[in-house]
């Protein structure tokens, strides 16, 4: 792919703030700052650039609606009910009439309209390695997994010691749910990973909610990391984890989606409900700077990514986000931005997405972009999502409500 520049640009990353800047892109690559390119788009000081965000925890085949939740006034005592009542459920008998392709590209383009780049797909490669080629955003190929460390689990993977040992070989992070429900099994989800070998930097633990203190201080001493879905949390179980405690005691946590059937519409609106729920536990704000960390730098180190995405240096791969400032801080802008607020997404130097006055040079350079009006601009999107929810609608039989699409069929 021939460079290019994103000029006048305010560009935003953990460690710092670089205005009035010049981002090169070479070689689906930051090649750096201050180069010029023949090819290039001015941002403008009404936009900031941004590491794409990065998912730590979605199921992408199944981002339906509506959300399936135990009655009111109840909660599940782990996920096994939930499960249950999602294949009872109505959602799930309508969401039967969509293949599985369907909805892989549905789960994928829930997030590109939310500015990810790389996500986390919690299923078995055996499940979703069909389905990953041709996607407009990245999926995460590298891992290990297994479904959850108690006995009523999915049984993914080859079990725990293999799936962690392979994962050590081959440095990539071994996942799995953990201390999803409050019976005594699963609460012991610390003791089955310590026992199994299987507690350490390469594990990323998703939920956790039954963590005691000492469990915290014992992932945080093993160098783990923690997905937090506080949506889903919340509609299946009335909690979430400890977060403040997991935050203040130095664990690296970053934050998933979940799947719409539990957790929020996509990632932009899960950074919200994060902050709220935050806000409403313990009566101080959760800093914007904290939540942009959880989405950019602490999800890659989370997924064996540190480095190479989530930040906007010189040798990362170039996964790009342009969004409307909606405040003078850059990373309070990001926590209050909504879908119709993203300009462009870059995923390894590719333009997926992207208002088209302003970055239509840029598409140039690929091919399979289709025209989609959203808010009222009009925007160049890698692949043909009105197909895709058009096809949804036929499938269905009524004109289908999908939120996380931004846009009008």
């Amino acid at each position: 792919m021939d460079a290019y520049a994103l000029s006048d640009a305010t560009v935003v990353t953990p460690r710092k703030i670089r205005s009035s800047a010049t981002l090169l892109v070479e070689g689906g690559r930051v090649a750096g700052f201050g180069l010029s390119a023949p090819r290039s788009a001015a941002v403008g000081p009404a936009s900031f650039v941004y590491p794409a965000l990065i998912n730590a925890h979605d199921h992408l085949r199944g981002n339906y609606l509506p959300r399936v939740g135990p009655p009111p006034g109840t909660f599940y005592p782990n996920w096994s009910p939930w499960d249950a009542d999602l294949k009872a459920s109505p959602a799930y008998a309508e969401r039967a009439a969509l293949d599985v392709a369907t909805m892989y590209r549905l789960g994928a383009y829930k997030n590109l309209f939310s500015g990810v780049a790389t996500v986390m797909d919690h299923f078995p490669h055996e499940i979703n390695g069909p389905y990953l080629p041709g996607l407009p955003i990245r999926v995460l190929a590298e891992y290990c997994l297994a479904h959850e460390c108690s006995s009523f689990d999915l049984k993914w993977g080859d079990g725990i010691e293999a799936e962690h040992a392979r994962a050590v070989e081959r440095r990539w992070p071994f996942v799995t749910h953990l201390e999803e429900g409050f019976d005594a099994e699963s609460q012991d989800g610390i003791g089955v990973l310590e026992r199994a070998g299987a507690l350490d930097e390469r594990a990323l633990l998703v939920h956790c909610l039954g963590f005691s203190e000492e469990d915290i201080r014992k992932v945080r001493r093993a160098g783990a990391s923690v997905a937090w879905c506080p949506a889903s949390n919340l509609l299946m179980f009335n909690l979430t984890c400890k977060i403040r405690k997991l935050l203040r005691a130095g664990v690296n946590v970053a934050l998933g989606t979940d799947s719409t059937h539990t957790g929020s519409a996509n990632l932009l609106a899960e950074m919200k409900y994060a902050r709220s729920l935050y806000r409403g536990l313990y009566g101080e704000e959760l800093p914007a700077k904290t939540v942009f960390d959880m989405v950019t730098a602490n999800a890659a180190k989370a997924l064996g990514l540190e480095g190479r995405t989530g930040v906007l240096e010189p040798g990362a791969m170039a996964d790009i986000a342009v969004f409307r400032a909606r405040a003078e801080d850059a990373y309070e802008s990001l926590c209050l931005a909504e879908s119709g607020d993203l300009e462009l997404l870059v995923v390894g130097g590719e333009p997926v997405y992207g208002l088209e006055a302003r970055y239509g040079r840029l598409f140039e350079l690929g091919s399979g972009y289709e025209r989609l009006a959203v808010g009222g601009r009009r925007m160049l999107v890698k692949g043909d999502p009105a197909a895709l929810y058009r096809g949804v609608r036929t499938a269905v039989g009524f004109a289908k409500e999908l939120d996380y699409l931004p846009f009008e069929v």
